[in-house]
């Protein structure tokens, strides 16, 4: 999986939790939307946890440039805001879940896991 935060802090912590726990490997850290793309497209990561709002155009045109460079990557908006127009514009540009920043661990664990499971 990819964590792409323009906080250092927010990725040091979700890369944290997330390595705890044993079925989910983070392949790689952005700091924004242009590393988070590259990244992607070099690792094609099941699942990508974007910001919303960091440098290089946001989680929307990762978003967008993920989708078209790793089209299998599950996308996971990771924001403090909980505005319908920010959650619709990432819906538009191929979000499949948006987190608000603030929830339980066990929450985003659960979202990366649902996200990364193979369809069936």
């Amino acid at each position: 999986m990819l964590i792409s935060d323009d906080d250092e802090m927010i990725r040091a912590v979700l890369k944290e939790v997330l390595d705890e726990e044993p079925d989910i490997a983070v392949v790689a850290v952005a700091g924004d939307a242009d590393e988070a793309i590259r990244l992607a497209g070099h690792h094609r990561p099941a699942v990508a946890v974007l910001d919303v709002r960091m440098p290089g155009g946001g989680g929307a045109r990762a978003a967008r440039e993920i989708a078209r460079c790793s089209p299998d990557t599950a996308i996971l908006a990771f924001s403090a805001y909980a505005d319908r127009a920010s959650m619709a514009a990432l819906a538009a540009a191929g979000v499949t879940e948006y987190l608000v920043k603030g929830v339980a661990n066990v929450e985003i664990v659960e979202a990366v896991r649902r996200l990364g499971r193979p369809p069936s």
